[in-house]
């Protein structure tokens, strides 16, 4: 019996050694549980998550349009065609206050951490002045907020932040109603003039390389599922043309010169792609012709079509959706979240050398700890007033004394928790945390995603029958007593 149970130990041993080793970058993290077996259909958006886009490029491709449609078709002056994108300056989670021009990260009970006007750091007196030393329940979701929650949103923050910078330095180039407000809703609109005249999308479409990575564990990874008895489908905001050319290029025809090089193989991974932003018709335009609406009469596919069982729709919503997988209806159907992150560099999950050194001025932070002594023999503070004049003296002096380690200590730790931030992002420190709590996008997470991974191909690197669980929850008394 003990060289089994030796055996045995040895095994979980070396499993969970095993697991330890596993790359962050493959790991699948779990905040709900999510049994892949029960799984009917699993269902993928394009852009940035079947298709991860190159920041330093694809984001200042974004940029560079809507600062010319900024000065082209706002009256922004000239000066701003000069301006160049930081891809690596804002991450999500961030909050902009629109009314103020300032720019918040905040943990997940809406403290506001970290405040910056423009680019400069606002001091504790300024932030406390404008949101308080606690946080306001429903605050920060109003009109005068926006959230930069997706990568899309990161190139209009950066410009927002430069704006209200000029702005500032130059009042005489700003007309009255161009408050800060005024110009977050230019931005904001310039963005969309990008997005509805199609010029980003045509020049990634011109150039897919220099704006798409490529990953080869899409194929195999849908392959998995698909033959593990899942319906996949894709359904993108993009319409077809432009989701075409993108899937082609992921799929490897990495050689597109012109629509007439596009191939329609892609298709075959797919049970079906809904293109297109939501409308109350669903529409089916396989060979780019309208034909039958869902629940309507079946219509044989082109012979070209790889998969005549592959549908191409554009528009449509959740009850559509919902006959096309045979799930019932919406209040009968239950959906699980997985969310895409890069978590080593866009997340600062991870220290960018590999481990954190420990700091010197959490050594620094030690020893003052080790100084301070409590008082003793002293009595009561109620006593006070019945002692003599050197005996108060001596209170006091010791008194002064501790105030100032407490000063020390705490100037100390700030400082270390600082520097220790800054490892992971020089100006909004570890994207996951505020300080010691969890940031607001972590608590997002925490929310709203069932599982979180760094790229959608580490599905395939896990059974499709796995079932997630995530790890036992843990209230602070609790973890005290596991400790012991």
């Amino acid at each position: 019996m003990s060289e089994a149970r030796g055996t045995h130990d040895l095994g979980l041993s070396l499993f969970s050694e095993e697991r330890q080793n596993i790359d962050i970058g493959q790991q699948i993290f779990c905040n709900s549980a999510v049994n892949m077996g029960n799984i009917v259909a699993v269902g993928f958006d394009m852009d940035y998550t079947l298709v991860q886009y190159k920041a330093d490029t694809f984001e200042s491709l974004a940029y560079d349009g809507t600062v010319k449609k900024l000065v082209r078709n706002l009256g922004y002056p000239k000066e701003l065609l000069e301006w160049s994108f930081d891809w690596t300056y804002m991450v999500r989670g961030l909050v902009l206050d629109t009314k103020r021009g300032n720019i918040l990260k905040m943990d997940r009970h809406k403290y506001v951490k970290l405040a910056y006007h423009g680019f400069r750091l606002l001091s504790k007196d300024e932030k406390v002045a404008a949101y308080g030393k606690t946080f306001i329940k429903y605050a920060f979701d109003g009109p005068d907020y926006a959230h930069i929650d997706t990568f899309f949103s990161l190139a209009e923050a950066y410009l927002y932040a430069q704006l209200v910078d000029f702005k500032d330095s130059n009042p005489e180039k700003f007309s009255e109603v161009k408050d800060y407000s005024r110009i977050y809703a230019d931005v904001r609109s310039a963005v969309d003039m990008c997005h509805r005249d199609g010029t980003l999308k045509e020049m990634v479409a011109k150039d897919p390389k220099k704006y798409i990575n490529e990953d080869n564990s899409i194929i195999p990874m849908l392959k998995m599922l698909k033959d593990s008895g899942h319906a996949v489908f894709l359904v993108t905001n993009s319409l077809w043309d432009y989701t075409n050319v993108v899937m082609n290029f992921l799929f490897g025809a990495h050689t597109i010169e012109g629509s007439s090089s596009l191939s329609l193989d892609w298709l075959q991974y797919f049970d079906f792609v809904i293109t297109g932003r939501p409308s109350g018709k669903l529409i089916n335009t396989d060979n780019g012709t309208p034909l039958a609406q869902v629940g309507g009469s079946a219509i044989e596919l082109p012979d070209r079509i790889p998969n005549k069982h592959c549908k191409v729709f554009q528009g449509g919503n959740v009850s559509h959706l919902h006959k096309l997988l045979h799930v019932g209806s919406s209040s009968q159907a239950g959906g699980r979240c997985l969310l895409f992150l890069n978590l080593k560099e866009r997340l600062g999950f991870s220290h960018p050398h590999g481990r954190l050194e420990r700091n010197s001025n959490c050594s620094g932070m030690s020893e003052i700890r080790l100084r301070i002594k409590p008082i003793t023999g002293s009595g009561p503070l109620s006593t006070y007033e019945d002692m003599d004049a050197s005996e108060k003296e001596k209170l006091t002096a010791k008194l002064e004394l501790l105030e100032g380690y407490r000063s020390r200590v705490r100037a100390a730790h700030q400082e270390a928790q600082r520097s220790f931030h800054q490892q992971f992002h020089p100006v909004w420190g570890q994207l996951m945390k505020a300080g010691y709590q969890n940031s607001r996008f972590a608590h997002q997470m925490e929310r709203f995603a069932c599982l979180y991974t760094s790229r959608v191909g580490n599905l395939g690197l896990y059974s499709p029958t796995k079932y997630y669980r995530p790890g036992e929850n843990i209230m602070a008394h609790e973890s005290n007593v596991l400790s012991l």
